[in-house]
């Protein structure tokens, strides 16, 4: 990433070792319970996979980037902040420090910040999901009432 790019970080502990919390992000049959609805693949390097939203009616194509096994994976997606690393540290055994990185954005002035602020929400979101469903296997559904229908 590019010192001068303007970045959005998330993060967050989740009480299960690396192998678990990586596996969640690159298998879409565990990803679905805290994100999204569906997915065209499993996420491998070199590869392109279509994430969809079909509660609201909207799918990402997600080009795969690098991988590194329980460490990172790095993606390029169609939004306003098209590069995302998702970093896992091990911290101890039983736990995995998770960071998500969006940087790249093109925009400038208001559509910056609110796309910014947008990022921002939506993958500390991810992560509260995430961590419900690896810790207590609890599906928030927190993606499908971000907006619901009418809002």
């Amino acid at each position: 990433m590019a010192d001068e790019e303007c970045a959005v970080n998330a993060q967050m502990l989740i009480r299960k070792p690396a192998p678990q919390v990586f596996a969640a992000f690159i298998d879409p049959e565990i990803t679905r319970n805290f994100w999204f609805t569906k997915s065209t693949g499993k996420l491998e390097e070199g590869t392109s996979v279509v994430w969809h939203w079909e509660m609201y009616g909207v799918s990402a194509v997600v080009s795969v980037e690098k991988i590194i096994e329980n460490r990172l994976i790095k993606i390029n997606w169609d939004g306003p902040a098209p590069k995302v690393e998702f970093e896992f540290t091990s911290v101890g055994d039983n736990a995995t420090y998770v960071t998500i990185k969006n940087y790249g954005c093109k925009l400038t002035g208001d559509k910056l910040l609110h796309a910014l602020v947008d990022q921002a929400c939506g993958f500390t979101t991810v992560l509260d999901g995430l961590k419900a469903y690896l810790e207590h296997n609890i599906k928030l559904n927190l993606i499908g009432d971000k907006f619901p229908a009418g809002k």
